[in-house]
């Protein structure tokens, strides 16, 4: 494996893991109806506006990283496979039908499976 293969599934590994961990940390969109009731989130960390704004970016920039990681792998897939594809492999070539009834096969071969077989 090539090393810019290695890195580039390294973060993918890692990015997916992040992307994984943000989803699960995300609050769902009923959550916030708590605030307007006065349940004291307006004093996070983030700012009166909480964490969703940070999350959300940061899920998207996420899973943009991903998509492009992934079509990075994807592409040093196809060279590698094309390189391989050139790599001295035997080429057989096949007869070619150029449109012919086929010879009728002999009575000899039809009454016995062995002839053709060579002799000893």
């Amino acid at each position: 494996m090539n090393t810019v293969e290695t890195i580039l599934l390294i973060l993918l590994v890692i990015d997916a893991v992040a992307l994984g961990a943000l989803v699960l940390i995300q609050q769902g969109k009923g959550a916030d109806v708590g605030a307007a009731f006065g349940s004291g989130s307006a004093n996070t960390l983030f700012g009166s506006a909480g964490s969703a704004s940070f999350l959300t970016k940061t899920t998207v920039w996420l899973a943009i990283g991903f998509f492009l990681i992934s079509f990075g792998l994807a592409y040093s897939a196809k060279e590698r496979a094309e390189a391989v594809r050139d790599f001295g492999l035997p080429v057989i070539e096949l007869p070619v039908d150029d449109g012919q009834a086929p010879a009728e096969a002999d009575e000899t071969s039809e009454t016995d499976p062995d002839s053709d077989l060579p002799e000893l």
